[in-house]
């Protein structure tokens, strides 16, 4: 045996010289994980893992709570390593864990503590993202978890290389759900990925409910934003069929939908139907109380993980949800002159919360008020006015709930609203209701028929005129010249004459013809051109007038007073017929 001294005194010397050379005075703490998580759904196997140092000899395994090592273990053929192996994982396994080893030398410290959780033991929460999953870089964002049944905490988990989590002591809400706010913000795109929460009680903290569903959420860019619209209008009816349309100026290559409170988020492939748009559409199917709720839409693009920012919100009002029908009446009466004031009065003898006035046709959402008790009813009186010819048309209100405002009750009856003194013609639409295409297009249609109507009003005036002329004998297209013609009476009684009597000549240009009438006295001595011969000359003279029409004629007023006669006779005639009548001449001086 004394050999043996040596020996075992040269092992214990390197021993104590090798502990000193790797950590001084103490061995170093064992490294403790889970695959494949520290999350285990409920009767799934889970391993854990224990790593120590090259001379460790035994492998312990404590759970919290025990006073005695959940498990010992030798370690593996790498000597540094120890499996603890869970066939099935329930509430048993659950709990919070630390390891240690067993070297020559003496025991490790323990290692740092895992949290063993297992889920599935109670019901999902909801998880939803206020007011949408897709917020914008810099803003802020509610994810909010809630359930019916009363946890006391919930914990909120974000899924990736880096795993995170939050806890938040539970909410107790009015309607009896529990609830908790979780904040995140200001956000970056580092916080875009899949979130969800899970709830437990206090006195079990590693027995997690079942998961929520996954909630994606989404950074936005700075990129324009869609517009949202319903063809079918705010309030829709259950079992109706809804598409929200969401369009863009800008030619973007997908679209999404979110709706508040909503953990899915939709996408769908943009159309462009021209150049430079971009739209798409949502078929929702069915209406049902579950689609009632607040929408916005984004835009992204391929190359791209960011959206753009949200549309504007969108209410989707669900009629018929409750059987209550309030009813719809006007003060002060049926019609209202334009100008005045008009009251929609709405009442229901079911009590409601808010009531809502909507106007069939109108894309503006519904107004809203708060219900107020009278007589043993609930009422809203819905004020307008000054009213124009814009305020008509036909009038519907509902009754909504506080703990679901977008779940309404049957419809009222209609009630037309008609305004009177003002565009009550019912073709008539205000211009402010059209298009800008189509009020330009009808400003150039009136301008165009008050433009025609001027014409024909010149056209008529001007053919009035002519016949007035026609009528009256003046011949616009002749020339008339007036001259004195003066012949040398032979006495008194040619004086005499020119104070009883004036005779006229027509002289015709291209001929030298003179023609002779005798007119009434003029009231002057100088006298007036006569414009139309006597009874008898017209008669005599109407076929030469006829032929003559074309050419420029003469008048030449005569006084006998200064008249100088001639008398020619005629020819004797061949025929032996007595001569006619000497004829009176007379010399003209045309000037």
């Amino acid at each position: 045996m004394t050999p043996m001294l040596p020996g075992l005194l040269y092992l214990g010397e390197m021993s104590r010289d090798l502990v000193s050379h790797v950590l001084p005075g103490i061995l170093p703490k064992p490294t403790l994980w889970a695959e494949p998580g520290p999350l285990v759904t409920w009767n799934s196997p889970v391993t854990i893992w224990c790593q120590g140092a090259l001379w460790a000899q035994e492998f312990h395994l404590v759970k919290e709570g025990r006073q005695i090592p959940w498990y010992q273990l030798r370690p593996l053929e790498d000597r540094v390593t120890a499996k603890f192996s869970i066939q099935y994982m329930t509430q048993v396994y659950a709990g919070r864990y630390r390891c240690y080893y067993i070297s020559p030398i003496g025991e490790s410290q323990p290692s740092d503590a895992l949290e063993l959780v297992v889920t599935g033991d109670h019901s999902k929460p909801a998880l939803s993202a206020l007011p949408s999953p897709v917020v914008a870089s810099g803003g802020n964002v509610t994810l909010q978890c809630g359930s019916w049944h009363r946890y006391d905490r919930f914990i909120l988990t974000k899924e990736g290389e880096h795993k995170s989590s939050w806890t938040l002591d539970t909410q107790r809400h009015p309607d009896g759900q529990t609830q908790a706010l979780f904040s995140v913000g200001p956000v970056t795109p580092s916080h875009r990925g899949t979130f969800r929460c899970y709830g437990y009680f206090r006195d079990k903290p590693q027995v997690w409910s079942e998961p929520s569903d996954p909630l994606e959420l989404l950074v936005s860019g700075g990129s324009g934003k869609p517009s949202l619209l319903t063809p079918q209008g705010p309030v829709v009816a259950s079992g109706q069929s809804l598409t929200l349309q969401c369009r863009s100026a800008i030619s973007y290559d997908r679209f999404a939908l979110a709706k508040e409170g909503a953990q899915y988020l939709l996408q769908c492939l943009a159309q462009q139907p021209q150049a430079g748009l971009s739209q798409a559409h949502f078929r929702l199917g069915q209406v049902s109380g579950l689609h009632g709720g607040r929408y916005r839409c984004y835009g992204g693009h391929n190359l791209s993980s960011l959206w753009s920012v949200p549309s504007d919100p969108l209410d989707i009002l669900v009629a018929g949800r409750f059987p209550a029908t309030p009813s719809l009446s006007q003060q002060p009466g049926p019609s209202v002159a334009a100008g005045q004031n008009v009251t929609l009065l709405c009442r229901s003898w079911v009590p409601m919360d808010t009531f809502l006035l909507s106007k069939e046709g109108a894309a503006h959402p519904p107004l809203r008020l708060r219900s107020q008790p009278r007589a043993g009813q609930n009422q809203a009186q819905f004020s307008m006015g000054p009213v124009t010819s814009a305020h008509g048309g036909t009038y519907r209100c509902y009754g909504s709930l506080s703990r679901d405002p977008y779940l309404l009750s049957q419809p009222s009856q209609p009630l037309e609203l008609v305004v009177s003194g003002e565009g009550t013609c019912p073709l008539c639409v205000p211009m402010a209701s059209l298009p800008w295409y189509l009020s330009l297009l009808i400003g150039v249609l009136v301008a165009f028929v008050l433009l025609l109507l001027l014409l024909l009003l010149r056209h008529r005036h001007r053919h009035r005129g002519q016949d007035r002329c026609r009528k009256s004998g003046h011949q616009p297209t002749r020339t008339k010249e007036v001259g004195e013609v003066s012949l040398e009476g032979d006495g008194p009684e040619s004086q005499h004459g020119a104070l009883q009597e004036q005779t006229y000549a027509q002289v015709n240009h291209s001929r030298s013809r003179v023609r002779r009438g005798v007119a009434p006295s003029p009231p002057s001595p100088s006298g007036a051109l006569l414009d139309r011969p006597a009874e008898d000359d017209r008669q005599g003279d109407g076929q030469a007038a006829a032929s003559a029409d074309a050419q420029d004629v003469t008048y030449a007023q005569l006084s006998h007073g200064t008249l100088s006669r001639g008398t020619t006779a005629p020819p004797p005639s061949q025929s032996g017929e007595p001569p006619a009548e000497p004829s009176v001449y007379a010399v003209l001086a045309i000037r």
